[in-house]
């Protein structure tokens, strides 16, 4: 900028350019005067893309306009800013320095307005022979006062009076809160800390100024300084023939027991002499230091496309869950950042519910997968699953057994997911991989388990990123309504995803009873069969494993082509078939038995059966 205000300056003398003599007009012609180093390298991805293009370094220096054609000279705006209160009389010659951004939210006066411009440059506004002049600090030009020049005051015990506040009365931490040029806008700090003291208080400030970090280091040093420094202060008198130091000059003391000191007039009462005061001021505060320019961080941009939320009402994992609440996934290529999940009990009137940073891995399978016994290895025809984002990998048999690559394959409904685990993950396409020696229908879902997951099923790796819906209780099967999509937009947005979903609460749910079997006694057939609990069952140091309800219940059916014709509530594993009741259910031209643990909070769960007659 004060390249080309010398430049276009000095040519727009006529003593400089004069009139032509061979052709109608000035030896340059102005009006054809072009700035060219525009480079078609987007601003900002250029120069902070330092990976992509390696010159990006050299843009502090360069002479690039990429980012900069909107940046207002100081003056400029100090002038606009009095201007516009009516205040035409003054001089900002010595102002000087760059306003990349500068924010006034509400109307206020001019004082208000200059205020955060004067704490960020460090200038001062003096009044000067009726004319309002801004004057940056730079501690220079001192005018000495000589010992005879003082003059006696009543209010003052000597010549001079020195003073120094206490050093608990000094803030020793700096804080300043401002909005970081050159990138995303984002609202950054930038702190100073005095070196001899880790316990002051701190002083923090938000300005609505855009500057670079290293702006901004400057900034709150140069703060911290004069905070040190203008700890001394000092007060004296001079007399009438002194009119013309005023507020803002900066003197130079005679020396003391420590030296002579500089100081900058912050006060003047005018009597008959005038009564000044004065804080100490250090030249060298208000040299720039030389500081490296952090590359601002870019959020690569996301488009507003729909996400892909995937609901999940999934048995207890660890135990540590809500049991009632269900999980959401989402995942999306390209990744937005964020996602928020809205939810109502009607589509209307949505309350933000959780906000979704990390994506899940979320895929669909590209063979089918039959079923296969649970508890044992699954060595059959390899999963073949395709991702929208995000990597598999394989994990030893221990890591397994620990936990570690559960997943969950189903049809895309809440509630219809069977979990599995897999050992190996070779990846034989971009986003695509081979699922190897797997464990099926874990955690109680094998009753789930159909016959075949086709082509095209829903899988959901089941890590961190899959987030648990904060759902009470009473809301259980009952249908609520969602939008889910980029945090950064409104519900309404159109790339939002509107579901429907009611939740049984599955953590909730009993497993399905084992080894379910006949034996034929005196009375008929006793159906025996085994409990199993979805709470804290892998430990071997118990005889049995633990309840998992409030009590032992469980609800047996004798069906026959899905009609029920018998149905018992028992409080053991067993039930006695006998022959008259086998008799009147003419049991003997085939039924099928099937027995489901009851819980008092969701009901039976899955049936385990066995086909017994002909």
């Amino acid at each position: 900028m004060q390249y080309l205000k010398a430049v276009l300056g000095y040519w727009a003398q006529p003593a400089n350019n004069p009139v032509a003599t061979e052709y109608d007009g000035r030896m340059i012609d102005m009006a054809n005067a072009y700035v060219w180093a525009w480079d078609a390298r987007p601003f900002p991805v250029f120069p902070n893309n330092r990976e992509q293009w390696s010159d990006g370094g050299n843009y502090a220096r360069g002479h690039w306009l990429n980012g900069r054609v909107s940046n207002r000279s100081l003056a400029s705006v100090v002038t606009e800013i009095c201007r516009e209160s009516q205040l035409d009389d003054l001089d900002v010659s010595q102002l000087w320095g760059i306003v990349r951004g500068y924010v006034l939210d509400q109307v206020e006066d001019a004082r208000a307005a200059l205020q955060p411009l004067m704490l960020r440059y460090g200038f001062d506004a003096i009044e000067r022979d009726g004319k309002l002049v801004f004057r940056l600090r730079d501690g220079r030009g001192a005018i000495e006062v000589l010992p005879e020049q003082f003059a006696e005051s009543g209010d003052l015990e000597g010549d001079v009076e020195l003073r120094r506040e206490a050093d608990v009365d000094m803030t020793g931490r700096v804080r300043l809160r401002f909005v970081q040029s050159g990138g995303d806008f984002d609202v950054v700090s930038e702190e100073a800390i005095l070196p001899d003291d880790a316990t002051h208080a701190v002083a923090t400030s938000e300005i609505p100024l855009a500057m670079t970090r290293a702006e901004g280091r400057q900034t709150v040093e140069r703060w911290l300084a004069e905070a040190r420094v203008s700890r001394d202060t000092a007060r004296f008198a001079l007399p009438p023939s002194k009119l013309a130091l005023g507020a803002g000059d900066v003197v130079q003391l005679p020396a003391t027991d420590v030296g002579t000191a500089r100081y900058r007039v912050d006060r003047v009462e005018q009597t008959d002499l005038q009564l000044i005061e004065a804080v100490r001021i250090e030249p060298g505060i208000y040299e720039t230091t030389d500081m490296a320019e952090d590359v601002p961080a870019l959020r690569a941009f996301a488009p507003p496309l729909p996400v892909t939320p995937v609901f999940l009402d999934l048995p207890l994992m660890t135990g540590d869950e809500v049991p009632h609440a269900p999980y959401v996934a989402v995942a999306a290529d390209p990744w937005p950042g964020s996602v928020a999940v809205y939810r109502s009990s009607s589509d209307e009137d949505y309350e933000l519910g959780e906000i979704i940073a990390a994506q899940s891995v979320i895929g669909r399978t590209e063979t089918p997968l039959l079923r296969a016994r649970p508890g044992l290895w699954d060595r059959g025809g390899d999963l073949q699953v395709r991702l929208i984002s995000g990597e598999l990998e394989s994990r030893g048999a221990e890591a397994l057994l620990n936990g570690a690559n559960l997943a969950a394959i189903g049809d895309g409904s809440s509630g219809r997911w069977e979990l599995l685990q897999f050992a190996e993950a070779e990846l034989i396409a971009p986003e695509t991989y081979l699922l190897r020696n797997r464990l099926r229908g874990q955690l109680g879902s094998d009753a789930l388990m159909p016959e075949v997951w086709p082509e095209g099923s829903v899988f959901v790796l089941l890590d961190r990123t899959v987030t648990q819906l904060g759902l009470s209780s009473s809301e259980r099967r009952i249908a609520r309504h969602f939008r889910i999509g980029l945090a950064e937009r409104g519900y309404d947005d159109p790339a939002y995803r509107h579901r429907v979903e009611s939740f049984d609460g599955n953590g909730l749910r009993p497993y399905a009873p084992a080894h379910l079997r006949a034996d034929p006694d005196g009375q008929g057939q006793r159906i025996r069969w085994i409990r199993r609990t979805r709470i804290d069952g892998d430990s071997w140091d118990v005889p049995e494993v633990p309840l998992g309800e409030e009590s032992e219940s469980y609800l047996l059916r004798v069906l026959r082509d899905g009609s029920i014709l018998r149905e018992v509530t028992l409080g053991l594993p067993e039930w006695t078939y006998t022959v008259g009741m086998q008799a009147q259910d003419d049991a003997q031209s085939g039924v099928r038995i099937e027995v489901a643990q009851v819980s008092a909070r969701f009901g039976p769960g899955p049936f385990a059966g066995l086909d017994w007659g002909a």
